[in-house]
């Protein structure tokens, strides 16, 4: 047995791979834990990302929320707005409008009484002119004159 080559090529193989084979040994091993350290990286950076992703989706909903809130409220003021300019119109219409009511009858009223005194100063200066053809035709001389006279003075007190 110690004369056969065939032992002595598979006892120089048993120390060829137990020298080399633990080297390589640890060489794999290494490279496995390498692969493994970065794996484990890699799922750390993974789940760090997935808590970085969830914690920005978290703010963008609250952003959200708060814009959808600021939304409403904008909206609300805008109506109240819109409710308080309504209520500023119709009052300022019905002002105007009472105004013009207003102006409308004083208009009325002016031109009733104008046209009341231009009925009463017709109406005088007919019967002034009636009563002198009248004392003209029937009265003559002084007495006329007196009586005329008297009643271009009485006219002014008369008509007022």
């Amino acid at each position: 047995m110690f004369q056969d080559p065939t032992f002595w090529v598979l006892v120089s193989f048993v120390i060829f791979i137990a020298l080399i084979g633990k080297k390589i040994w640890t060489m794999i091993t290494d490279a496995l834990d390498a692969r493994a350290d970065s794996i484990k990286a890699e799922l750390d950076e993974a789940e760090k990302l997935r808590e970085e992703a969830q914690d920005l989706l978290a703010k963008y909903q609250r952003l959200q929320r708060d814009a959808a809130r600021e939304a409403e409220d904008i909206i609300e003021r805008a109506r109240t707005e819109a409710e308080n300019y309504a209520a500023t119109a119709k009052e300022n219409l019905d002002k105007a409008l009472a105004r013009r009511e207003k102006l409308a009858v004083d208009r009325i009223a002016h031109a009733e009484k104008a046209a009341t005194d231009d009925v009463r100063r017709i109406a005088a200066e007919v019967a002034v002119e009636a009563a002198r053809k009248l004392l003209s035709e029937e009265m003559k001389g002084e007495r006329a004159d007196k009586l005329i006279d008297g009643a271009i003075q009485d006219l002014p007190s008369k008509l007022h």
